[in-house]
């Protein structure tokens, strides 16, 4: 399962981060996108994440691992079309289906590494494949910086989702399952026992709009950073995050879930605060990497659920789990696009808002006093 979690995980950070790294200069550059439509287009790519929720009903039909190869290869094939429809509409379209395989890879992830690794091990299973999806992505941006060179942003599009999908179609024939894993109860449901989960997931992805929308539009529109210059960004990023996500894995096992989530919070505050307020070209981009780091503290939530919740809770309260996290990112990300119409920096007070908000909530942090690990096939 580590194996086939590695590559999925690899594969569907360089779709991610490729389609990331090209759109904000494909966007100003060839469609000639304004804030608000970026801000839209954004909205439109979380729309699958707020229905991640249908993926309890598709693993009716289609057992959970395998449901995972085919999100990457739709990843892929949605990567490889963006830059064939330079239009608002053609980018709205391929956005939505690369997003739909993207979320629905990220729930399915989440629950099979909860299933299959122990309270003890998921934090540092989780670090180790971040660690490795950066270490790929480093090469991925190294790619896309050569290819820059000879290929416009269609060919680079196109190449990188070719790679993803490949990748996806190597997992559909694999099965890494193991009969020992609790059957999960596959329908939805909420429980009152895991609010906190879902208010601290639902600030997380409220948060994570403004840093994956604006940040980088804020770089690109603002700072006039070019490809070359957003690429180095994801280079430093990645090596730092390759070095210190299984740091992150093992400081949970050490210090526990509230104090990891303490720093985030408290960092995404000063991030945010100096976005709206920096004239520095790198300070700003100081502020982006930070960001990033802070960003790979989320896992903390997951690993808190794991501890909290029943066993055969897991595939469908991760579903859940995701479709809450995107209610905001359906809607903050135009919001934000036409707050940044009026003035560039709200949509960064507000970020530091909801950092305050999430700061307050990860003080209600409890675990139980004896956590039951579940065994590892």
């Amino acid at each position: 399962m580590f194996r086939f979690l590695a590559v999925l995980t690899a594969a569907s950070m360089v779709g991610m981060q490729g389609y990331t790294m090209l759109f904000n200069n494909f966007a100003v550059e060839t469609v000639h996108l304004e804030g608000f439509q970026v801000g839209l287009t954004q909205s439109i790519r979380e729309i699958p994440g707020f229905l991640a929720l249908t993926a309890i009903y598709v693993m009716l039909i289609v057992r959970e691992h395998r449901l995972a190869a085919l999100s990457v290869v739709l990843l892929g094939v949605g990567v490889a079309m963006t830059g064939l429809f330079p239009s608002f509409s053609g980018v709205a379209l391929t956005t939505l289906l690369m997003s739909f395989g993207f979320h629905y890879y990220e729930t399915v992830n989440q629950s099979l590494t909860l299933q299959y690794f122990s309270t003890h091990q998921s934090p540092l299973v989780m670090g180790k494949l971040r660690s490795l999806a950066a270490i790929t992505s480093i090469v991925a941006a190294a790619v896309i910086w050569c290819l820059g060179f000879v290929l416009d942003y269609a060919g680079m599009f196109l190449v990188v989702g070719g790679v993803v999908a490949l990748a996806g179609l190597w997992a559909s024939v694999q099965d890494p399952s193991h009969r020992d894993v609790p059957p999960q109860k596959l329908r939805m449901f909420l429980k009152r026992r895991y609010w906190l989960y879902y208010a601290l997931t639902f600030m997380s992805g409220a948060r994570r709009q403004i840093y994956m929308v604006f940040s980088m539009f804020l770089l690109v529109k603002v700072f006039h950073f070019s490809v070359q210059a957003i690429t180095v960004l994801f280079i430093i990023n990645n090596l730092i995050n390759w070095l210190i996500n299984p740091l992150i894995g093992r400081s949970i096992n050490a210090f526990g879930e509230r104090t990891l989530c303490t720093l985030e919070y408290a960092g995404v505050i000063v991030v945010f605060l100096t976005y709206a307020y920096a004239s520095s070209k790198w300070v700003v981009a100081g502020m982006y990497i930070l960001d990033y780091i802070l960003f790979n503290f989320a896992v903390a939530i997951r690993t808190y659920f794991q501890k909290i919740a029943d066993p055969e809770d897991i595939a469908p309260s991760s579903a859940v789990g995701f479709t809450i996290n995107h209610i905001a990112a359906v809607f903050l990300p135009a919001l934000g696009g036409y707050l940044w119409m009026l003035d560039y920096r709200i949509p960064f007070l507000l970020g530091a808002v909801l950092g305050g908000v999430s700061l307050i909530l990860a003080q209600f942090i409890r675990l139980p006093d004896s956590p039951a690990a579940k065994v590892v096939a």
